[in-house]
């Protein structure tokens, strides 16, 4: 593969986009701020690459961080976002559409009877964790470090993602009020979040936490961990909420849920639940989500949710996963492929490192230790990283721009796709 070297175009658009845009982008980690340099401005996209404004042409390893699981402009989501945009763009009344996709979730996912839409994987999980509140009385509640469940003020404790990618410790506009209940634990350490329970033992109200981390890079539950969240949860009156943001639909039609076999109270959704529009989701149990208003008492509401052009590019997305389940199977031996070639690789360059992967979830961290938290993710080579990223980069493969963020791998993802990633990384020093 040819190297790249001609970003004009980006580098312009960027500068104009600093004059009208907070730091020239809309989302933090996009703005190549870890990684140094100036990030790439996007044109078009088709399978699984990605065009640039400078016409460059990469293999995305991002896909949009998660949704585009089929790959860029599937026909079959196109065609649906086509039909129903022609129809109407947005009612701010109920659609069919909504009480379909709905219907669609609770066939795909065990352990749900009721599914809320909301527009965003934030408003998710800013919304589970009021309702866990509301049904059981409580204020306090576990999360933990590294994990990213949005920017809601009380999730931004130790949030890895974006604020560790900025090397944000203490986020400024966050009160000492909105997070005093916010009571953090190791990610896989059981005892500390016991410790807690013993010494809040009547004032929990839940553990949110990524089944599978992809916030400090991609991290793995060790086994036991989720199962014994499970159990002290049980023990203690609390809810269990699996953040499914990433990992609903994509590690299995029922997500880590039906991976893993635990499960969870209430779950939140986004990415892709929404095929590539914005749109997200939290689901549970009638006896806790017929809390929410109006059933119940625990307010929460939204202008655009169920947006119906949102659901209909999310509907078709996994109407297609739930009748292709061989969709998964590929997606878990490329994601092998791709792992055993780039060990084989990195092993050969003398280069220490270790890869997270499950599914089309995974991570290369810089270091000779193994990653099962944050303190061991942040303690890897960033520096090599950041080497490694504008290498892959300048050879037409688009990866996460920061060393806490997962790579996502798409159904679109060739042969020929992986043998050219794996010929750029026989090209690293």
């Amino acid at each position: 593969m040819q190297a790249i070297t001609q970003y004009q175009n980006s580098t312009k658009l960027f500068e104009q986009a600093k004059l009208s845009i907070p730091g020239g982008v809309n989302s933090p980690v996009r703005a190549f701020k870890s990684v140094g340099g100036n990030p790439i401005f996007m044109q078009s996209a088709s399978g699984a690459h990605l065009f640039d404004a400078d016409g460059n042409k990469y293999i995305d390893y991002i896909n949009s961080w998660g949704p585009m699981i089929l790959g860029h402009c599937h026909p079959d989501v196109v065609n649906a976002l086509v039909k129903r945009a022609s129809e109407a763009i947005s009612f701010g009344a109920p659609t069919e559409s909504e009480t379909l996709m709905a219907e669609l979730i609770k066939s795909m996912v065990p352990n749900i009877d009721s599914v809320r839409l909301v527009s965003s994987g934030t408003e998710a999980c800013m919304s589970a964790l009021r309702l866990a509140r509301g049904y059981t009385g409580r204020n306090k509640f576990i999360k933990f470090d590294g994990c990213y469940h949005g920017h809601a003020d009380a999730f931004l404790v130790k949030a890895g993602s974006g604020v560790a990618t900025l090397g944000i410790q203490h986020v400024p506009g966050v009160t000492k009020g909105a997070s005093q209940d916010t009571l953090i634990a190791a990610y896989n350490n059981l005892e500390e979040v016991a410790d807690w329970f013993q010494k809040y033992p009547a004032e929990i109200a839940a553990i949110i936490v990524e089944p599978l981390a992809g916030n400090m890079g991609c991290v793995l539950p060790e086994p036991g961990f989720l199962e014994g969240l499970r159990k002290l949860c049980d023990a203690h009156g609390a809810l269990l909420i699996f953040d499914e943001v990433m990992t609903g639909f994509r590690l299995a039609a029922g997500g880590a849920q039906q991976v893993y076999g635990v499960n969870a109270d209430i779950v939140t959704y986004g990415k892709v639940i929404g095929g590539g529009m914005p749109v997200g989701a939290f689901a549970g149990k009638y006896e806790i989500m017929n809390h929410i208003a109006p059933a119940g008492n625990v307010y929460q509401a939204g202008t655009l949710s169920g947006n119906p052009m949102a659901v209909a590019c999310g509907y078709t997305t996994l109407s297609i996963l739930k009748n292709n389940s061989q969709i998964y199977s590929n997606l878990q031996q490329k994601g092998m492929q791709l792992k055993s070639g780039i060990q084989e690789l990195l092993l050969k360059k003398g280069i220490e490192h270790s890869i997270n992967q499950m599914g089309s979830m995974m991570s290369v961290h810089f270091g000779a230790h193994k990653v099962t938290d944050f303190e061991t993710a942040a303690a890897c080579d960033t520096t090599t990283f950041n080497r490694f990223f504008h290498h892959m980069l300048n050879h037409g493969i688009y990866l996460p721009p920061s060393a806490f963020e997962s790579w996502f791998l798409s159904d679109a993802l060739s042969e020929n796709d992986i043998e050219k990633t794996l010929d750029a990384i026989r090209k690293f020093s």
